[in-house]
């Protein structure tokens, strides 16, 4: 499986990485898997999705004081999906995902950069 993948990032909670497949297409779609879930995402719905951790950390609880306590309710990119995590999980993926955004968006400004 490994020979299929191109990883772009990993922390303890996940990892993101292209398809070798999908990484020729025009707009690929980046794998992100935490938590036994996987989303097939594009950057801009990598974007949404940092968002949506953005605001779910505005909403915490601030009474509670269990850090294993999943209060916290994080929208997905899928409308019809929300996950229940805590906060070290929330800044796992938040990690996660704007890791993942930052390096793909690197390696297309230096794809971008050698063409001119």
């Amino acid at each position: 499986m490994m020979n299929a993948i191109d990883k772009i990032f990993s922390n303890q909670l996940g990892i993101s990485f292209f398809w070798k497949k999908e990484e020729v297409s025009i707009t690929p779609r980046i794998q992100l898997v935490f938590k036994d879930i996987g989303f097939l995402l594009s950057v801009n719905e990598l974007k949404d999705f940092s968002n949506a951790c953005t605001i779910a950390l505005q909403t915490q609880c601030a009474a509670c004081k269990t850090p294993t306590c999943r209060s916290l309710l994080l929208k997905t990119p899928s409308d019809k999906i929300d996950l229940a995590v805590n906060k070290e999980e929330l800044d796992q993926i938040k990690e996660l995902i704007n890791e993942t955004i930052f390096r793909v968006e690197l390696k297309n400004w230096m794809r971008n950069l050698c063409l001119n």
